[in-house]
């Protein structure tokens, strides 16, 4: 019976280090850019866009398809990094979470 109180005093502190993770990744922002630099985004690890960023020696009218691909490859930069700040943040939150052996964890990593 002590194994079963153990497993609940696990859950528990499992949900608490969930919760604190979810609320780090609204904190947690990331930023991903394109070309050099002169297109930013910054997003939050859950990929909530907080700011974007041109620089405006881009926005020549006869250019604007190349603009259009900048913020589409700085937002996929930011979301990539969003995603890698995710697992770090989650991997965390369970590092002491005993799994029995062959299951993976539901976090990935």
């Amino acid at each position: 019976m002590t194994d079963f109180m153990k497993i609940m005093q696990q859950a528990k502190e499992l949900q608490s280090k969930m919760a604190d993770a979810q609320a780090k990744l609204d904190e947690e922002e990331v930023t991903g850019e394109a070309g050099a630099g002169l297109v930013t985004v910054t997003m939050t690890a859950k990929g909530d866009v907080r700011r974007l960023s041109i620089d405006p020696g881009i926005l020549v009218p006869s250019e604007v398809t190349v603009v259009e691909d900048l913020i589409i490859a700085a937002h996929n930069d930011a979301r990539r990094r969003a995603e890698e700040a995710q697992k770090r943040i989650m991997s965390d939150a369970a590092g002491g979470l005993q799994l029995p052996p062959g299951m993976p964890s539901p976090f990935g990593g």
